[in-house]
């Protein structure tokens, strides 16, 4: 949505004689990295999956699990290959879990993908996207897992490794008869509430016993009668891996809310469970059970982020543990010996040592090295040691790089040594050292635990979990295994173990593949840019340097082997500038808002390019390190230029103020003193102000004491576009600072609520203000507003109190008996006094409305039972909104105003659905298609004048015929473009997702409309999916199936006729290319043009196709891209490419990526230099709709106004909450096997 907010103009393409002609570097596609340092896999979230992601890395750490499902072999899986065959049972789940767990044993990536595996659920985009509850998906991924092996010999896996049983008996005093009832779990759900931790849970649930007595007495049976009875549960049956899920989520029936339980909660590293059994003759390691799994949430009960604390049993890790000891008190000023002064491994580890957790970014470590020095790194050690960073990997023994180098901390936390002790230090004493870690008892002596949060994986200790306990970052399930269950010898440190051989060769050869890859990545990856300033074309102007003539001609870009030397550098340059004369010197130069600054001039011609940290897209400034325009140039972050705005009142020749108030740029070096803005102001004395805040909305004016007058710019803490206001001496007038400014000494804080006479009664006042602090409950506010407005008593007993938001709807009412604290009222918002009672506990309020197109305000309101059905609260609604007949369904509205996904299931409730209070429902025409199937909207889709497409002689426009034609708005489309978009209604077809692709466009051929066009084939069309009512996505491949193209519940195909027979490869593009008329101001007919895009989405590549498209030469070709929502061209130039590098080095050089997200089916425009050399590349038709575009926010806030103004004139005062996403929920799709 930003992507091109906040890019540079680069209209203009460079033209220099270095660039022409020169090949644009293309940056293959970089494998994924390899293992860290735990040589332990992570795995990609694809959005919204770090729930899954967290239970599938527990399994993956379950053995037992994983060997059970690595022992079904393809004879009762099948293979993934026949998945497409019909006749074929292949159980996909388990085919992709097996891949998945020997990718993570196996394969030599940092991170893998679960894409396979979703897909395989049947999820499409949207669900990956979706936030879900982990507790949730584990019994469903269960429960698929059963279904999918059906058959096979592991039909049982589930059962036999994580089902129990529950007894629950009530004994009868008179009697002693025994009634008892047993229950099946797969995991335990304890309470967190009101509950010290998990043994105090158990105990609460399967020890102490609830007696029936006095009025509460059990039915016997045997004496049937009433009588006095205990009731109690026991675990009759342990598996070998218990699950707890613990009950973090709980709702508040005071604010009608959920919330998450944040209290302490504790839960053992080893428990004994024969207190809570019903049998305890055993022996007793039959009950103790070792915790080898955490899922951990963050976040509130709306949203959050989960990762998992593991326990490796099988030691597959590298697992470093950092002993902890107390800080040693080193400083740098008790290094009194030259000797170690000149170390660098002595000082570095000195100042790492003054860090918390000795964790340090590299950038801080060099800062603090000059403050506690006095000398930079590059000035004390760098010709000898070379850059800080390359410093730093090569000490690896001492000090722990992270993964993109931006922070550096110790492996080992002893005191200061010298260099020499460092070098005999043996690196066995710390590898069993790093073994050490507490435990219970021996079997847990060496417990490997890591942090595996998505694709990052972190060794921790033990002691690491009980930070987990409480807080918004918590544990919310808990996985115990039994203590008896050991691993074999073989099965330590061995990922191959168990691992089908199938598997096995898949793997080696992937990782072979892998290893080619970083080759090759590696060897394409060490060319870079270099943007070449010459001094000789600059001048010092305005406190920085800026170009003589233009950009093109001030800078040449060059490209070059960063492995080589400063000097070879040095020497490519003198042999490119056959002018150069004198010194060359080569400088680090950046460009600021007042113009080019010189920051750092590079020294050591024997270093590489990386040693001296010149980065990729580095602008270099090539001068005699001198003088520039016969200018002494001052260099380095000490005198960077600051563009500041200065502010001053214009004063008359007799120095009278005036009243109006003058605004200029000024230029300043930042170690300037603030004293020399009245010299830039032309103002001999006066106060200064200062205001640093970039944003006009938050100025905050202070003024500079005298005292202050001395201290730099710098120091002062003023930055670019900083603003200054200069007044006259013993001035008290601060009526010339902006309207934005805040002069307020302090603020007196509201304390009132204003209540609105809603209930359509005269009263003497319409509105009143209430006193209320936010401990006031809601009750006592609705009392005396009553009472104020002089209104009857008996509203008391028959009204409630309604928020307004900003736009003047009520919202839900507010509860009687919640404080406004609770109620999330602010103070000084608005509340509505309305008739009707607010809603029960029990109860909803809920909006309703009819369509999709729903103004806020105009909603129906109804309050329901939360435990009414679907179809009985749509009969509700149909009635109130007297709308006929039964072919209706409910959507709920998202945050958005738009319909979201429907209510599915009739006899669902809306508890069951997550329907909330304040929830909008549309009722939407149409019943909802069976399970499996999808009634898919059809469009044809005819670009008009377009060449090369199959054309009818009776092309239909309009239609009065039954099935009603309706041709789709065209309102943002393309003015003056032959390609405008033109889509015509077919009418609806009924699919099932596992049908082709090839099938949806044989139905489509069969409706009315498209009959009379007698399309020969349905290889004759090409189908798109529609979004905003335009051509979006290309389906390319008519045999796969609708559901593989994770189309969504709701898709719309728009079909466009073809002339002859296309084959789109995977890589290939279809593009609506258009060559410009000259002198017209618009394009003849588009024409399709397929880009093969395998060597990359290169400008070059694209410019090169387009050329031999249209057999012109490269260099005389423009070529822009137009975005048809903003009527706008944006040119396609290599200069484009270069300024997004600069400013984004670590994106991929794509024009996939900002500001062309290039696809299929988006328009190019071609201009011919030989015969238009002009600049523009617009049509006459899109200022006109430029035009009309600026109107529409007008008109916006006059349907707004109006719509206020209707709204019982209810002031802005409230701030309507947050928004939240729909929830949906969670579903994976099996296959039949029974």
């Amino acid at each position: 949505m930003f992507g091109d907010l906040f890019e540079e103009d680069c209209s203009n393409v460079s033209n220099n004689q270095y660039g022409k002609g020169k090949k644009l570097k293309t940056k293959a596609l970089e494998p994924p990295a390899p293992r860290e340092f735990t040589n332990l896999s992570g795995i990609r979230n694809q959005g919204g999956t770090c729930y899954l992601n967290s239970l599938l890395q527990t399994l993956h750490f379950t053995p037992e699990f994983r060997e059970a499902l690595f022992s079904l072999g393809p004879e009762e899986l099948g293979f993934l290959e026949d998945k497409d065959k019909p006749d074929a049972k292949v159980r996909i789940i388990p085919l992709q879990l097996q891949r998945l767990f020997a990718q993570l044993l196996l394969l030599d990536q940092e991170a893998a993908s679960t894409v396979e595996l979703t897909n395989s659920f049947g999820w499409t985009s949207d669900e990956e996207m979706r936030q879900h509850d982990v507790q949730e998906l584990n019994r469903i991924l269960f429960s698929a897992l059963e279904t999918s092996l059906v058959g096979t010999s592991g039909h049982d896996l589930i059962n036999r490794l994580y089902h129990g049983t529950i007894v629950n008996q009530v004994v009868c005093n008179e009697c002693k008869n025994i009634s008892e009832k047993q229950e099946d779990f797969l995991d335990l759900t304890v309470a967190v509430k009101n509950v010290s931790g998990l043994e105090d849970a158990l105990w609460n649930m399967y020890v102490e016993e609830e007696v029936f007595d006095y009025d509460n007495l059990y039915h016997c049976g045997t004496c049937d009668r009433l009588v006095k009875a205990a009731k109690s549960a026991k675990l009759r049956k342990l598996p070998p891996f218990l699950t707890v899920s613990l009950l973090r989520f709980n709702f508040d029936f005071v604010k009608c809310e959920r919330y998450k339980e944040t209290s302490s909660y504790t839960f053992p590293l080893r428990i004994n469970l024969k207190p809570f059994c019903e049998q305890s003759e055993l022996d007793d390691l039959e009950y103790i059970y070792d915790l080898f799994s955490v899922i951990i949430h963050k976040g509130g009960c709306y949203g959050g982020h989960y990762h998992v604390y593991i326990k490796d049993v099988d030691h597959l890790g590298n697992w470093q543990f950092k002993q902890e000891e107390s800080k040693p008190d080193v400083n740098l000023k008790t290094l009194q010996n030259e000797e170690e002064i000149d170390d660098p491994l002595v000082i570095l580890q000195a100042v790492i040592l003054q860090e918390e957790n000795n964790l340090i970014s590299v950038d801080q470590l060099g800062q603090k090295l000059l403050k506690k020095m006095g000398m930079s790194w590059n000035k004390k050690y760098r010709k000898q040691h070379g850059p800080l960073r390359k410093f730093l990997q090569l000490h690896s023994q001492m000090f722990l790089l992270s993964s993109d180098g931006s922070t550096v901390s110790l492996l080992k936390k002893d005191p200061v040594q010298s260099k020499s002790d460092f070098q005999s230090t043996d690196q066995q004493s710390f590898h069993s050292l790093a073994l050490e870690a507490p435990g219970l008892s021996d079997s847990t002596a060496c417990s490997h635990w890591f942090d595996i949060n998505d694709s990052k994986v972190q060794p921790i200790q033990e002691k690491d979990i009980e930070q987990q306990f409480q807080g918004k970052e918590s544990a919310y399930m808990l996985f115990y295994r039994k203590s008896q269950l050991q691993r074999p010898p073989e099965a330590l440190a061995n990922p191959r173990y168990r691992v089908p051989c199938h598997l096995l060769k898949e793997m080696d050869a992937a990782n072979i593949e892998l290893k080619v890859k970083r080759a090759e990545c590696d060897s394409a990856n060490n060319d870079f840019e270099l943007h070449l300033h010459l001094g000789p074309h600059y001048r010092f102007f305005n406190g920085a340097l800026h170009p003589v003539t233009s950009q093109a001609e001030s800078v040449w870009d060059l490209t070059f082997d960063k492995r080589k030397t400063l000097g070879d550098l040095r020497q490519s340059i003198f042999q490119l500038l056959e002018f150069w004369e004198g010194d060359m010197v080569l400088s680090v130069a950046k460009h600021v808002p007042a113009g080019l600054h010189i920051y750092q001039t590079l020294d050591g011609d024997e270093l590489s390019l990386c040693e001296v940290d010149i980065a990729d897209g580095e602008d270099i400034f090539v001068w005699n390190g001198m003088e520039v325009g016969g200018v002494q140039i001052e260099t380095g972050i000490d005198c960077e230029p600051l563009l500041l705005n200065i502010l001053h009142l214009e004063s008359s020749g007799e120095g009278k103020k005036r009243g109006r108030l003058i605004e200029s740029p000024h230029v300043f070096p930042a170690n300037a003193e603030v004293g020399t803005v009245f010299t830039a102001a032309a103002i001999p004395a006066g106060i200064i102000l200062v205001n640093s805040t970039r944003s006009a909305d938050e100025e905050s004016w202070t003024t500079v004491p005298e005292e202050d007058m001395k201290k730099t710019f710098r120091e002062q803490g003023l930055r670019n576009g900083s603003s200054i206001l200069v007044q006259p001496p013993n001035s008290e007038d601060r009526s010339v600072l902006p309207k934005e400014g805040k002069w307020m000494n302090g603020m007196n804080e509201i304390d009132w609520i204003q209540v609105k006479n809603l209930c359509q009664l005269e009263s003497e006042q319409k509105q009143v203000k209430i006193s209320a602090t936010v401990h006031t409950v809601v009750f006592d506010i609705r009392i005396k507003a009553i009472k104020e407005l002089k209104l009857m008593k008996e509203l008391a007993e028959n009204s409630c109190l309604r928020p307004i938001d900003r736009n003047g709807k009520l919202l839900c009412p507010v509860p009687d008996g919640s404080t406004l604290k609770e109620a999330e009222v602010k103070m000084g918002s608005s509340l509505g006094l309305c008739l009707g009672k607010a809603p029960t506990s029990s109860q909803l309020f809920l909006f309703f409305a009819w369509g999709t197109n729903i103004q806020p305000g105009t909603e129906m309101e109804v309050i329901v039972e939360e435990t009414l059905s679907v179809k009985d609260c749509l009969k509700i609604m149909l009635e109130k909104s007297s709308l006929p007949g039964d072919a209706w369904h409910l959507r709920k509205m998202d945050w958005c105003y738009e319909a979201g996904e429907p209510l599915c299931g009739e006899d669902a409730t809306l508890q069951e659905l997550r329907i909330c209070s304040g929830d909008t429902l549309l009722l939407i025409e149409g019943k909802l298609p069976l399970p499996g199937f999808l009634k898919v909207p059809i469009w044809w889709y005819q670009p008009r004048g377009h060449s090369g497409h199959w054309e009818s002689q009776d092309q239909p426009c309009t239609s009065s015929q039954g099935n009603g034609w309706r041709a789709a708005s065209t309102q943002g489309a393309p003015g003056h473009v032959p390609a405008e978009v033109s889509l015509v209604y077919l009418g609806d077809v009924d699919i099932s997702e596992d049908a082709a692709l090839v099938d949806l466009k044989s139905q489509a051929r069969a409706l009315t409309p498209s009959s009379e066009l007698a399309v020969p084939a349905p290889a004759l069309l090409r189908a798109w999916t529609v979004e905003s009512r335009r051509p979006g996505r290309l389906l390319r491949t008519d045999r796969q199936r609708l559901k593989e193209y994770k189309l969504g519940r709701r898709p719309e195909i728009c079909l466009e006729p073809l002339q002859e027979e296309e084959q789109l490869g995977p890589q290939d593009v279809l593009l609506r290319t258009q060559m410009r008329i000259p002198e017209e101001r618009a394009y003849a007919p588009a024409v399709d043009l397929v880009w093969d895009t395998a060597r990359g989405w290169t400008t070059g590549s694209l410019r090169q196709r387009v050329a031999d498209f249209y057999s012109l030469p490269v260099e005389k070709i423009e070529i822009a891209k137009y975005f048809p929502e903003k009527f706008e061209w944006l040119p396609i130039s290599s200069w484009n490419q270069q300024i997004t590098k600069r400013k984004k080095k670590k994106k991929q050089d794509t024009l996939q990526g900002a500001p062309y997200y290039l696809k299929d089916g988006d328009i190019i425009g071609v201009k011919n230099l030989l015969v238009d050399d002009s600049d523009d590349f617009s049509t006459a038709r899109d200022d006109a709709e430029k035009e009309k575009q600026e109107l529409l926010p007008r008109g916006k806030r006059d349907s707004q106004e109006v719509l206020c103004a209707q709204s019982s004139d209810v002031s802005s005062a409230g701030t309507p909450a947050r928004p939240r996403g729909p929830e949906a929920s969670l579903s994976i799709h099996v296959g039949s096997f029974r």
